[in-house]
């Protein structure tokens, strides 16, 4: 799976090193936010390379909700504990929650369709900045701060009529932004298609904090900040 090389996993646990996180949201993801840097003090592991990773392990279900709890760092040893059949969390050895899954309806196992909605979903999402986030910000005439953006995943919902497809795309079908003082949230709503038919449904909130007024100069010059990085990091991988 294309997962492999972005997890180490060692005796039912596993984590991730600093270079197969930032790797992940770069090379699979197209996510540049600066917080996925290796050598960023405030570094914290993709929440899509998180959920990935957990439906590898549970499952790919009907109906399934994710909440984000905690920001993981790399080295951190995880694991899955299952309360029941629709209720689980990805704890650390202490037991601390970083994520919490329920889940019902039919589920699949079937790797291949698993790396398929993943994969398709992860680059979807890895779309936020600037395409998605930027018009929304504008039209509240407020900004991320462009020295420490911090845009950090809350929740996902994943809802599917069925599972018997084999590797739908993912499209957006409506964003909205909501503001309050100097935090905000951002809402996509998503659905998956294969041949044309919507086979299933989404909705990501991420959350926002030190909201300032929107500034178009600031916010071109943190867009050419993303772009040169990106095309730093690309020349670099290449």
């Amino acid at each position: 799976m294309f997962l492999d090389s972005y997890y180490s996993e060692q005796n039912g646990e596993f984590s991730f090193t600093r270079e197969q996180a930032s790797h992940f949201a770069k090379i699979i993801a197209g996510d540049f936010n600066p917080i996925h840097d290796e050598d960023n003090k405030r570094f914290c592991v993709p929440g899509d390379l998180l959920f990935s990773v957990v439906l590898a392990k549970v499952g790919l279900s009907q109906k399934m909700r994710f909440e984000f709890a905690g920001m993981i760092n790399d080295g951190i040893a995880l694991s899955i504990d299952t309360k029941s059949d629709t209720d689980m969390s990805l704890i650390d050895e202490k037991g601390k929650e970083y994520l919490h899954i329920t889940r019902e309806g039919d589920t699949t196992n079937d790797q291949e369709l698993i790396g398929q909605v993943t994969k398709n979903y992860v680059q979807f999402s890895g779309m936020n900045f600037p395409h998605i986030m930027v018009p929304l910000m504008e039209s509240k005439q407020i900004m991320i701060n462009p020295t420490r953006p911090l845009v950090i995943y809350e929740s996902m919902e994943l809802d599917f009529t069925r599972l018997d497809f084999s590797a739908p795309t993912v499209e957006l079908t409506g964003s909205e932004i909501t503001v309050e003082g100097k935090r905000g949230s951002v809402t996509l709503l998503f659905c998956f298609k294969e041949n044309g038919e919507v086979v299933g449904t989404g909705r990501k909130r991420m959350v926002m904090s030190g909201l300032k007024p929107y500034c178009q100069n600031e916010i071109d010059e943190l867009v050419n900040r993303f772009n040169e990085r990106k095309d730093r990091f690309l020349n670099i991988a290449a």
